[in-house]
């Protein structure tokens, strides 16, 4: 069992060294079809003042708003056509609501009911309930002395003190959690069936040999285990503990859990399949705990575990309604949608410039004004700036979004500003030089570019068709936005 401690260890390392280093950190389908859904802008005192909507059992706050907002403000460095302007609350909020009755809908399709899907579900909740359970037991218990630090160091003197803090730190988990584990095995009362381990050996030989249908690589796919097992062989039981047991689907998942190439290479034998075993049981054990202290009640945890499956259900349903749409597309509906859109596939305009972030507008005036006075961009950095280095660099529409455009109507060594941009720590005031201005290009279609063509046609096909099913679903169910809430936000404002 010991054995296997460590690799628990790495599988909750980086939260649990954060942990033990002293930091802690509906479902109802109430939604009716209606001729005519009920559109209500509610008198504000009939819910909770940061509530902007609401849609059968949903809400949306009015937080959910701004980080979406800023989300959509944001540009995608991947497309070429980025936002233009800012994104409206009311336009955003309707696709939220829109996106809460796909919610709904999928939810009554039982979208989640396929095997694969619960299991993921069954691993997330797993998973978030081991958590809390080990941030309980381990709290307080870790402590990493100077002394201890000092001896570490000796024995490894390429160590830093922090580094070797952190190495002391996963020993003692490792240590605690192997302990841990232990006791639990003899409290529930583990008891390994090793008669069933020849078994299980067997039936993964003949998943990895001899798979079904033909397949490329050199390793057992999760597939396989959902379609090539029977169900009384998905339910060969190889461990038992109260109320609770270990079956082969169990043991599969937990190599599925593993990268193909970290993959034991001895589980066609009784040993192999017993070490796995062993893997598989920290999960259920450490669970079975976790529920007997009240954990898995928690409000917090609830709350994780409904929005990640409506994450999984608003996925789920985007894919329903376009996995339909695929090619292959003609060689002339490629050339005209080029033709259409060249600007799309050639090389965008780009600046070179460089910027002084401020605080807030004041000091990007100040500093703006000092410019204009004649003092020098690099001295007048040095005093305004937010950020102590920074350097010249490329910018482009896909990078500034709505900022653009100013930027570009600037010439070459002028200073523009005071204007907005993308900071790491949220939408800020800054000065901006521009250095360079280098035109975009467009190219001439050629073969070479059919795959990418075909594949922005798709996608514009796609998010076409999800656009309709949101319209289509905002006409069949009821909501209630809470307009006064949102009239005066501005994404280009939030904090």
């Amino acid at each position: 069992m010991k054995l296997f401690a460590s690799k628990l260890a790495l599988f909750f390392l980086g939260l649990l060294i954060a942990l033990c280093l002293c930091c802690r950190e509906k479902d109802q389908e109430a939604a009716e079809k209606t001729d005519k859904p009920t559109v209500v802008e509610a008198k504000q005192e009939e819910t909770e003042p940061n509530v902007v909507a609401k849609i059968g059992d949903y809400t949306i706050t009015k937080g959910e708003l701004e980080k979406r907002l800023m989300m959509e403000l944001h540009p995608n460095p991947y497309e070429f056509r980025s936002q233009t302007q800012a994104p409206d609350a009311k336009a955003v909020l309707m696709k939220m609501i829109a996106e809460k009755a796909m919610v709904i809908e999928a939810r009554k399709q039982n979208l989640l009911e396929d095997e694969t899907t619960q299991t993921v579900l069954k691993q997330f909740k797993e998973k978030k309930l081991v958590s809390s359970l080990l941030a309980t037991h381990l709290q307080g218990k870790i402590t990493v002395t100077d002394s201890e630090i000092d001896e570490q160091i000796k024995s490894n003197p390429t160590l830093d003190r922090a580094r070797a803090k952190t190495t002391l730190t996963r020993a003692k988990v490792r240590k605690l959690l192997d302990q841990y584990h232990s006791e639990l095995c003899k409290k529930f009362h583990l008891q390994k069936l090793s008669y069933n381990f020849p078994k299980a050996a067997q039936i993964h030989q003949r998943l990895l040999l001899h798979p079904k249908k033909p397949r490329r690589m050199g390793f057992i796919r999760i597939s396989q285990a959902k379609d090539e097992l029977t169900p009384e062989e998905k339910n060969i039981v190889l461990a038992t503990y109260d109320n609770g047991k270990v079956t082969l689907k169990d043991w599969f998942d937990t190599l599925f859990e593993m990268s193909p190439p970290s993959r034991p290479r001895d589980l066609n034998t009784p040993k192999g399949v017993e070490r796995l075993l062993d893997r598989a049981l920290w999960m259920p054990i450490f669970v079975s705990e976790a529920k007997l202290l009240g954990l898995d009640k928690d409000e917090n945890l609830l709350k994780q575990a409904k929005e990640y499956e409506d994450n999984m259900l608003l996925n789920k349903a985007r894919n329903e309604k376009i996995k339909d749409i695929k090619g292959p597309i003609t060689e002339e509906q490629i050339v005209a949608y080029f033709n259409k859109n060249k600007e799309a596939f050639g090389t965008q305009n780009t600046l070179m410039i460089d910027q002084i972030w401020c605080q807030d507008i004041k000091t990007a005036q100040k500093a703006k004004a000092e410019l204009d006075n004649g003092r020098d961009f690099e001295a007048v950095k040095k005093t305004f700036s937010l950020q102590e280095k920074s350097r010249p660099f490329d910018t482009s529409l896909s990078s500034e979004g709505i900022f653009f455009k100013d930027l570009w109507n600037g010439d070459p060594n002028e200073v523009v500003g005071p204007i907005k941009g993308f900071h790491p720590d949220g939408i800020k005031w800054r000065i901006v030089k521009i250095l360079e201005k280098k035109p975009g290009t467009v190219t001439e279609y050629s073969v070479e570019m059919k795959r990418n063509i075909e594949t922005k046609m798709l996608e514009k096909q796609r998010n076409t068709t999800l656009e309709e099913y949101r319209q289509e679903l905002l006409r069949k169910y009821s909501y209630e936005i809470y307009a006064e809430r949102i009239r005066d936000i501005d994404p280009l404002d939030i904090p």
